[in-house]
């Protein structure tokens, strides 16, 4: 088949963070201490664990749900009871910072991409944000790879994250392709989902060599694999 765009997931498939679980909620508690102790708030500890539960309900392995809501929207919620002065953006400036993320781009990502910015091939990201994060925070732990991206899509720009398509409908628009001639590269059952549920190939990149199959057209070890996949 010929393909004119590819698109990737982002964290797990061009990057990640290092030591870094798929699940972030057993960072939260800490994040919230340190928020506390940064901002000198002197919340209590009933005051905390509701703050926790209630970020915890906005994670979408805890309650399902496609729509994503804005930093604001979620800490907005969060802080309502702490009848203290602070400015939210402080609050999730200093939520993000007790993670201390790392971030690792693959060592082929940049290799592939170039590659494939050289054969006319069209580069889209469809990522989703963490639960929280602001869009342009996320976009900050992989800037270098922002160039190779002739459309850059999250859960934060479209407002829903995968498997709703809206994502790939917006790049499909963007970037004046349809689903045949679009292929997508991921590393979830997520990515493979809204693939199918749009209609075009999907590519399921496997690192760890785990053998999981998520329904995939295509399985991968490696970004190089894909290259094989468009015969270039």
């Amino acid at each position: 088949m010929n393909f004119s765009v590819v698109v990737f997931d982002v964290g797990r498939t061009l990057m990640e963070y290092k030591d870094m679980p798929n699940s972030w909620l057993d960072y939260y508690p800490k994040a919230f201490e340190h928020v506390n102790q940064k901002l000198g708030l002197n919340l209590d500890a009933e005051q905390l664990n509701k703050s926790l539960e209630i970020f915890r309900s906005f994670s979408p392995s805890i309650n399902y749900r496609e729509h994503d809501c804005t930093p604001e929207e979620i800490f907005s919620e969060v802080t309502a009871g702490w009848n203290k002065t602070f400015k939210l953006s402080d609050v999730i400036d200093a939520f993000f910072e007790s993670m201390n993320l790392q971030a690792y781009i693959y060592p082929d990502t940049v290799p592939v991409l170039k590659k494939l910015k050289d054969e006319g091939f069209k580069i889209a990201a469809l990522t989703d944000v963490a639960t929280g994060m602001p869009d342009s925070m996320h976009k900050s732990y992989f800037s270098e790879l922002l160039e190779y991206f002739d459309m850059y899509v999250s859960s934060s720009s479209c407002g829903f994250k995968k498997p709703s398509i809206k994502g790939l409908q917006d790049i499909s628009e963007g970037l004046n392709a349809s689903a045949a001639d679009m292929i997508m590269v991921g590393d979830e059952p997520k990515d493979i989902e809204v693939a199918k549920r749009f209609g075009c190939k999907s590519v399921h990149i496997d690192r760890n060599n785990s053998g999981e199959f998520y329904g995939e057209d295509y399985k991968i070890s490696d970004l190089y694999g894909l290259l094989k996949i468009l015969e270039i």
